[in-house]
């Protein structure tokens, strides 16, 4: 018996210049299809149909742009806001003894073991998260393993209906689902550090239900010393700033003002470019001058409280 011979897809000669699309796969409009045959999912691109032939992957609106990771950005932001409060609450304690010298020598000391402190709690911080993550991943793999196809179908529906899922659609899913995580303990692969397989735990319905289910993604194990050196290294920098007047003025006294101006315009800076990289600000001024003021309001009234405390233990002695 005679193999068939699969339908073929007739795909047209592209009407685009060599230079338009030099360095990309050639993409056919959908409609170019043959009706009768469903066309596969990377053909499926209108941009030839489109004025100056671009993809709708590529149109970006007035205000779209790449973001920087917000694990990233949340780890910046509470090292340098930590680094910008704490010290210079401090050096403003230490102000009352007079010299410039005792200052920075105390701000370095606490500036240095602060930096220290703040990278190990971050340090600490992604690795409970990840070795949380790992437990619920072996427990949600055992509780897959033991359950019935109609547990896991109500489970995936409870996910996928909550967003307009259709019963019949989630049933699919989670068979589907079902039969890529079988068919990946099947397969052989290279072992990680546990035992499994590098590959398997990123497909099935396991890796399902933990990430639209639960909203939980595995920590990377860079994720802990990338999340320790930010957070110290944020620290370290913010910290710095209220110290640099003292370096040169010996009056600790009028070292303290200059330390407050300077310490403000960093916050209101830090603010406003806070609110740039986390896409708060908007196309309006509005957005960066709300980021500044917050971010001063904040970390003027944490320094004007410590300072306010350390002075006032100092009036009753």
């Amino acid at each position: 018996m005679a193999s068939e011979t699969p339908p073929s897809v007739p795909l047209p000669r592209s009407s685009s210049s060599a230079g338009t699309l030099k360095n990309k796969p050639p993409v056919w409009a959908i409609d170019d299809a043959t009706p009768s045959v469903p066309a596969p999912l990377p053909a499926k691109c209108a941009r030839h149909a489109r004025e100056g032939e671009v993809c709708c992957k590529e149109l970006k609106g007035e205000d779209e742009r790449q973001l920087i990771d917000p694990d990233i950005v949340r780890d910046i932001v509470i090292g340098l806001s930590d680094g910008l409060t704490v010290p210079f609450a401090l050096t403003a304690g230490l102000s009352s003894l007079g010299e410039s010298k005792l200052v920075v020598l105390g701000g370095i000391a606490e500036l240095i073991a602060g930096a220290i402190s703040m990278g190990i709690g971050g340090f600490l911080a992604s690795q409970a998260e990840r070795d949380h993550y790992r437990y619920l991943r072996r427990t949600t793999s055992a509780r897959v393993l033991r359950s019935c196809d109609g547990e896991m179908e109500r489970e995936v529906h409870a996910v996928l209906g909550a967003v307009g899922v259709d019963e019949k659609v989630s049933r699919q899913v989670a068979h589907s689902l079902l039969e890529v995580e079988c068919a990946a303990d099947r397969e052989g692969g290279l072992p990680d550090e546990e035992g499994g397989l590098r590959w398997s735990r990123t497909v099935g319905i396991t890796e399902f239900l933990l990430k639209f289910g639960e909203g939980l993604e595995e920590v990377p194990t860079r994720r802990l010393y990338l999340s320790a050196f930010t957070i110290g290294a944020g620290y370290l920098l913010g910290g710095i700033i209220p110290l640099i007047p003292y370096f040169f003025i010996a009056t600790a006294h009028i070292a303290l003002i200059y330390s407050s101006i300077f310490t403000g315009i960093v916050l209101l800076i830090f603010g406003a470019v806070k609110a740039r990289i986390t896409g708060a600000a908007g196309k309006g001024a509005s957005g960066y001058v709300w980021g500044a003021v917050s971010t001063l309001a904040v970390g003027g009234a944490a320094a004007a409280a410590a300072y306010g405390i350390v002075a006032l233990l100092e009036s009753k002695e």
